[in-house]
């Protein structure tokens, strides 16, 4: 039963500790779109609305949904 618990606990603090790295990614978006990188405008659209998907999620409590998204911007940013 106590390890039960024990994975249980472990599987919760996972699982916020991936919910808190939205921010992060965020922020590494921010600064790659801040070296004004050379995208295609087709591209920087996608990442600018990529990445707003990715704060609205993130603000709905949506964290998988959120880092999809922000995984998908990071892909096309090359970082």
């Amino acid at each position: 039963m106590k390890s039960i618990l024990i994975a249980t606990a472990l599987a919760l603090a996972a699982g916020t500790a991936l919910a808190h790295n939205c921010p992060n990614e965020m922020k590494a978006i921010d600064a790659k779109l801040a070296t004004q990188p050379k995208l295609s405008d087709a591209d920087a659209a996608k990442v600018k609305q990529l990445r707003a998907d990715g704060e609205a999620a993130h603000k709905a409590g949506k964290h998988d949904d959120s880092m999809k998204a922000l995984g998908e911007a990071k892909k096309i940013l090359a970082i």
